[in-house]
């Protein structure tokens, strides 16, 4: 079977203003910690644990010339709040919703011979991540 994925089917929104200016990199989605530890014993139990960190970090890479990047470096500045929707729509549907997020701090600045990215980091606090083919 043959599929076709397009990034322009995927949208990410903070605070009801829908990002724009992408770059390569769109985004990247990690829950920041493993949901279950193991320890095995001097006898050889085992024994797994939940970790109920629910964090997760939401990477967003834009181009310096995004309209969206004064947004995110005034949150990261602030440090409010902010409400994030990413939806991902093709061969995988996918949406990531997070009530409550802020942004880790403000983007890096490189200048050299061409445009360079802004990558924000958002601390995502209790995400939902739905997924269906």
């Amino acid at each position: 079977m043959f599929h076709t994925y397009d990034a322009s089917n995927v949208s990410v929104t903070i605070n009801d203003v829908i990002l724009t200016g992408f770059s390569e990199d769109m985004l990247e989605y990690e829950k920041d910690e493993d949901s279950w530890t193991t320890k095995v014993g001097s006898q050889g139990d085992v024994v797994r644990s939940k970790i109920n960190n629910s964090l997760a970090t939401l990477t967003v890479t834009l181009l310096a010339t995004s309209p969206q990047v004064p947004m995110l470096e005034a949150l990261a500045q602030s440090g409010e709040d902010a409400k994030v929707f990413v939806s991902v729509s093709g061969p995988v549907n996918e949406t990531i919703t997070a009530d409550q997020a802020f942004v880790k701090k403000p983007a890096t600045r490189t200048y050299n011979n061409e445009v360079a990215d802004r990558v924000y980091e958002l601390q995502l606090v209790n995400p939902t991540l739905t997924s269906s083919l």
